[in-house]
């Protein structure tokens, strides 16, 4: 038997207090589904409407009236209220697992959070509250170099034990080929979720094993220039995680590389890619002038033009401030 540290109890105990809440308080936002309406012969008809296995259901509710309007504004600020916590719990999870992550040594031997989470993590360090419509996720994507020097005592970090030891189920996902090593962590029946991720060296390359994690990575084109510059931030919570972050104007360029490389059957990404991008490039633009012309001067010494420009190009379309703030600050 180990027992597990401290601040991960405390974590813990604090995500139970908060599902007991939720639980406590549960109220008819928490329940899935909407209200809608039809009119008929000039008289409108209410229907609580929800998916389910075969399609969608509607439910007759009954004709309109002042106490169901009263009935829809409960629910309204109950669905607000239940989405709130909801953030707040996924948010608990994510630094109860960086915290394991912590402990274990992840970070000191070179992973770095990138993300979503590190996207929060970077809010926190830039000294602003990000927009809520690109924060949202239940996974935590580590990144790592495929080989660390270091000059201290040889350090190893098991990941997989460390998520094992969590007692929250993760289990790992199989690859693509039943010969390649899993690279991804997974709760059954929820969106829980540990990647670990390498910069790809060549295109099609299969997971590689990174030692000191006795784990594999997911090679991505791109992550080289991502992790090449990270620095040390705060998960904000509990008593708090030290993990390695991305720099925040390579982080925004990074977003528009992968929004422009996304193929089809993702583009419902592209959008949080861009919006996170838009986001750190008006708080870069106006507190730390200069970052993103060095972030660019490295980008431009890879050959990856067309594809940064064409991410431009979409963050233009769909932020057009942001990217005069960007061309303003690489030119």
């Amino acid at each position: 038997m180990e027992r597990l540290p401290l601040q991960v109890q405390t974590a813990y105990a604090e995500l139970i207090e908060q599902l007991t809440t939720i639980e406590a308080r549960r109220a008819i936002g928490h329940t899935p589904g909407t209200f809608v309406f039809k009119n008929v012969k000039g008289q409108e008809y209410c229907y609580y409407q929800h998916a389910r296995p075969g399609g969608i259901v509607q439910r007759y509710v009954g004709r309109r009236t002042p106490v169901l309007d009263r009935v829809i504004v409960r629910f309204d600020a109950g669905r607000a209220v239940a989405q709130a916590e909801r953030t707040l719990t996924e948010r608990s999870c994510a630094q109860l697992r960086a915290r394991a992550l912590a402990d274990a040594a992840v970070f000191r031997l070179g992973g770095v959070l990138v993300g979503t989470h590190a996207f929060v993590t970077l809010g926190n360090l830039l000294g602003v509250r990000w927009a809520s419509a690109a924060l949202r996720t239940e996974d935590v994507d580590i990144a790592a170099e495929r080989t660390l020097e270091i000059v201290v005592q040889p350090l190893r970090a098991d990941i997989p034990k460390v998520l094992e030891s969590l007692e929250m189920g993760f289990l790992p996902v199989p690859g693509l080929s039943p010969r390649d090593p899993s690279t991804s962590f997974k709760v059954r029946g929820r969106a829980l979720r540990v990647d670990l991720l390498a910069p790809q060296r060549r295109a099609g390359e299969k997971p590689v094993v990174i030692p000191r994690f006795a784990a594999a990575a997911q090679p991505l084109p791109f992550l080289d220039f991502l992790i090449e510059e990270h620095l040390p931030a705060a998960v904000v919570g509990g008593a708090g995680v030290l993990v390695n972050v991305p720099a925040p104007a390579r982080f925004a360029l990074h977003k528009l590389l992968v929004a422009a490389a996304r193929p089809a059957a993702m583009q419902s990404k592209v959008g949080k890619d861009l919006h996170q991008a838009a986001q750190i490039v008006a708080a870069l633009a106006e507190d730390r002038p200069g970052d993103l012309h060095l972030a660019w001067t490295s980008l431009a010494q890879r050959r990856w033009g067309r594809r940064i420009r064409s991410g431009i190009d979409a963050l233009g379309r769909r932020h057009p401030q942001a990217r005069r703030l960007l061309e303003r600050e690489i030119a």
